[in-house]
């Protein structure tokens, strides 16, 4: 499927697995600790947007260091920050679980130590991107980015499912993020043992081969030990690619579009759960978990065998994710209990496995192979920018009217199915990829 020697992708896949369960794992439990200490929905919902602003303002930066000082430097940031970030709100939520302090300190403790994760946690996924796309042909791209992506539905399957067993004497709901810090640790000195350095003036196709192996005939953005300083170079002068980018911006918007509906019905679905199964917080967390399994089961569904066994193009990708997107947040808005709920949730989550893949890997072969990590920059703060204000937009609806976020997100897919079918450019049947 990819060039990427398979151990070196394993690296990769361990790294956005990580990140995503974390995240999952926090947006599982946080409806619960936030009913505990006492949080209002609007103040989550107002901690993820910030962190997301952050997320969306610096990933570009960082998108573009990772050309120039290489991939793994700039994974390890974004892993580090990942794993600083959570040790840090595990304390804040801990020590307001304990009452040492009142809700207002702990929103404000955890807000700040949350940023943390926004500024430097979008390190690692345009980074790894863009790893892949740099190695790997136009007729390979497709599969091997949904390859990629699959790490993070099956960190939204893996972040939930664990949680619970996190919630450990003493610790209670802050247990998960204690041990997302752990974690962090653990992936952070593999990544720095077992992925090769590729930082200008390091010859990257012959460690993607192993020092003695023969030569990659792949393309790669940096050269050998003294191409690669002048490669870097070149990419510094290079003007930035910019999201109004013509090539681009069709699946930039398609990509911010279907994100942000996704933003803000996942964010309303853990208080929709809590109130429909009845009983305390820390039982309904369980099912919220429950919940988020089965969407992010669904979406491997999609990346791991249906793409690629309907071999399907970058643009068939987008029609089919709005489409059953629509579908399933319409199930979502008239469910009646909580096997229907999850029911239409995994039809929702069926479709943005298809539509994630669909626009980063078409976004991936509008450009050039010295853009790729660009373009991955690109991609990655459209998904933070997802999360400024669609998660404060769902809490609100929500608020009014239970079905609201729904029923809007359902009607949002409709006009975004629409788009992927009449913009010239997203109808285009490019990038096919055989899955091996």
């Amino acid at each position: 499927m990819t060039a990427v020697p398979r151990r070196h992708f394993a690296v990769l896949f361990v790294v956005l697995l990580t990140v995503a369960a974390g995240n999952t794992a926090l947006q599982s439990v946080l409806p619960s600790i936030a009913r505990t200490i006492g949080i209002p929905p609007w103040q989550v919902a107002l901690i993820f947007s910030f962190s997301a602003l952050l997320w969306t303002v610096s990933a570009p930066f960082w998108a573009r260091q990772s050309d120039i000082r290489g991939r793994k430097t700039l994974m390890m940031i974004g892993i580090a920050g990942f794993g600083v970030s959570f040790l840090g709100c595990a304390c804040a939520i801990l020590a307001g679980l304990r009452g040492a302090l009142v809700p207002v300190a702990v929103f404000v403790v955890f807000a700040a130590l949350r940023s943390i994760f926004g500024l430097f946690g979008s390190a690692s996924n345009p980074a790894a991107q863009a790893y892949v796309a740099a190695r790997t042909t136009a007729f390979e791209r497709t599969g091997a980015l949904a390859a990629l992506t699959s790490a993070v539905g099956l960190g939204t399957i893996l972040g939930p499912g664990v949680a619970p067993y996190l919630q450990i004497a003493g610790l209670g709901l802050s247990g998960p993020m204690f041990g997302f810090a752990a974690i962090a640790l653990g992936v952070g000195i593999g990544l720095w043992r077992l992925l090769p350095d590729d930082s200008p003036g390091h010859d990257v196709a012959a460690l993607d081969h192993g020092h003695h192996g023969a030569p990659s005939s792949m393309p790669t953005i940096l050269g050998g030990p003294t191409g690669g300083s002048a490669r870097a170079a070149e990419v510094g002068r290079r003007p930035r690619l910019r999201l109004r980018d013509p090539r681009i911006m069709p699946f930039m918007i398609y990509g911010f579009a279907s994100g942000s509906v996704q933003a803000a019905t996942g964010q309303a679905l853990g208080f929709l759960i809590i109130d429909s199964v009845g009983g305390t917080p820390a039982e309904a967390a369980k099912s919220v978990g429950i919940a988020f399994m089965v969407g992010a089961g669904a979406t491997l569904l999609a990346q791991w065998g249906l793409i690629g066994m309907l071999r399907m193009s970058a643009s068939s990708l987008m029609r089919w994710g709005a489409g059953l997107a629509a579908a399933g947040c319409l199930g979502i808005a008239l469910a009646h209990d909580y096997s229907a709920i999850l029911a239409a949730f995994a039809l929702t989550s069926l479709g943005y496995g298809f539509a994630r893949p669909g626009f980063v890997a078409g976004a991936s072969l509008m450009v050039g192979e010295d853009e790729q990590g660009a373009v991955a920059g690109a991609v990655t703060a459209i998904n933070g920018a997802c999360f400024i204000v669609a998660p404060t937009v769902g809490i609100g609806l929500y608020e009014i009217g239970g079905s609201y976020p729904y029923l809007l997100g359902a009607a949002a897919q409709v006009v975004l199915l629409g788009y992927a079918l009449f913009t010239p450019v997203l109808r285009r049947e490019m990038g096919a990829a055989p899955v091996d």
